[in-house]
């Protein structure tokens, strides 16, 4: 639909855009970014014939786009610039309408079901209907945005270009309205370009990204390939860190403040930090805890300051365990987006709780061990699960890469399995070798302040510390836990 070739000019005889080539197909979005200054809506501008070109060539659905006449050209291409200039006053319903103005032929054209059918919905899609008889000065920059927006949508041209469309836009106003320039892609074939200031943005709406630096490109390819840590930090300047959005494979990008934001200081985690009662294991940080876990309030990534492994009969049963632990957790003075809450059937006064040191790496683990229900997981299929718990939490004072938190899953695990083996715990019902219990939690947390650790496997400093401490806290457990029931070891 576009393709731009060898596209070079700006303001006066300078190069703003210097031998620019790329193209965009029927359904496809392109984002432009790029920083203050980079040509994104120079370049923008260029394509949609506001600004001439010195050197180079556009052409839009194969044909020069020099050749269109005013009209023809906005009936293939509607544009939404950044800023708007209103000087006489109209209703919102009649700024939209001047997007139908391409399609008005003569003097005293009528005005056709085609064209009400085409604003109404425009109208609909951008969220301002009820604005219909509204001046539009007295709306806000954000509303005002919206409308400009409908108007382009009410062009209904194959191809749009969009100057920051966000821009002004609260974020749930940026969600629908990029769902719907993204589903005038999908469900229409449209082609659409726009330029964005946010990168987080760009990535998660565009099929393909167009990076501008000085003028040219930087890098053009899929959100994955140009939102890297190392082009972002080149191009912007900017410390940032890359990861993938929860829900879709789609790259998010975080700013690394160069400011101190949190507490400068050294600290760590011992077990002196730890209360144990009837009721539970708790631990409160000074600080929090980047931390990753299997636990039912807070599972996954997160940081914390508030751990608790609260110890629950073994008559339990909640139709809803989440809001269950959530109340326990309120009624306890626990801030919930502040703290992790598991849970163990096991006397907490039984946990075992030790420090490990070796070098400049040290950790702190804790374990609850309840055994009765052990299983052998190569033969859970032929088996009902039944409630029995091991939890470990392994805290780390360091600085932990995400490489080395899965590593230390993966070693306290091995550990925990080999602590199993040595108390010769048997899974009860198909009398093979336990290998945990179905309702085992693992809790991995580090300081983020101290020695830069970058691995965790068994080899490693860090992951003989794991090894170690991980087995001799659960053969420990396991050996109260036994004691406890009267078992015979």
């Amino acid at each position: 639909m576009l393709r731009v070739q060898g596209l070079s000019g700006g303001y006066g005889k300078g190069l703003v855009v210097n031998d620019v080539s790329f193209d965009v197909q029927p359904g496809e979005v392109l984002g432009i970014l790029g920083p203050n200054g980079s040509g994104k809506s120079t370049l923008l501008k260029m394509i949609s014939g506001i600004l001439p070109k010195q050197t180079g060539t556009v052409e839009i659905a194969d044909r020069n786009a020099s050749s269109y006449s005013p009209k023809e050209f906005a009936r293939n291409v509607a544009v939404l610039p950044q800023l708007h200039a209103h000087a006489f006053s109209h209703t919102v319903r009649a700024t939209v309408e001047l997007g139908r103005y391409p399609y008005q032929t003569g003097l005293f054209s009528s005005w056709t079901a085609e064209d009400e059918a085409a604003v109404n919905h425009a109208m609909e899609r951008t969220g301002v209907t009820h604005y219909a008889n509204t001046l539009i000065e007295s709306l806000s920059g954000g509303e005002q945005q919206r409308v400009f927006v409908a108007q382009a949508l009410a062009q209904q041209a194959p191809l749009l270009l969009l100057d920051e469309p966000t821009n002004h836009l609260d974020i749930a106003y940026q969600q629908q309205l990029l769902d719907t320039v993204r589903s005038l892609a999908v469900d229409e074939g449209k082609t659409v370009v726009s330029v964005f200031h946010d990168v987080n943005l760009a990535a998660l709406y565009c099929d393909r990204l167009l990076l501008m630096e000085q003028g040219e490109i930087a890098k053009i390819g899929l959100p994955q390939d140009v939102v890297q840590e190392s082009i972002i930090r080149s191009v912007y300047n900017a410390d940032v860190k890359t990861q993938a959005h929860p829900e879709l494979p789609k790259p998010q990008m975080t700013l690394l403040p160069s400011v101190k934001m949190q507490q400068s200081e050294p600290f760590q985690v011992d077990e002196t930090q730890f209360t144990v009662t009837s009721d539970s294991v708790l631990l409160k940080t000074e600080s929090s805890l980047k931390t990753v876990s299997s636990a039912v309030h807070n599972p996954g990534m997160g940081w914390y300051t508030t751990f608790v492994n609260r110890r629950v009969g073994a008559d339990y049963d909640c139709d809803d365990v989440k809001k269950e632990m959530e109340d326990y957790l309120e009624n306890r003075g626990h801030h919930l987006t502040d703290t992790v809450g598991m849970m163990t059937a096991v006397h907490t006064e039984h946990v075992e709780i030790k420090r490990f040191v070796d070098e400049d790496v040290s950790i702190v683990i804790s374990v609850t061990a309840g055994v009765g229900n052990a299983v052998d997981v190569s033969k859970a299929r032929e088996r009902e699960a039944y409630i029995g718990t091991i939890n470990t939490w392994l805290i780390v004072n360091g600085r932990l890469s995400e490489e080395a938190f899965i590593q230390s899953m993966i070693t306290a695990t091995e550990a925990k399995t080999r602590a199993l083996q040595t108390e010769n715990v048997l899974d009860p019902l198909t009398g093979t070798q336990a290998t945990g219990t179905s309702t085992d939690s693992l809790l991995v947390a580090a300081t983020q302040i101290g020695p830069d650790i970058p691995y965790a496997g068994p080899i490693t400093p860090l992951g003989k510390l794991i090894g170690a401490g991980v087995y001799e806290c659960t053969v420990k457990a396991i050996r109260t836990y036994k004691e406890a029931k009267g078992w015979k070891s």
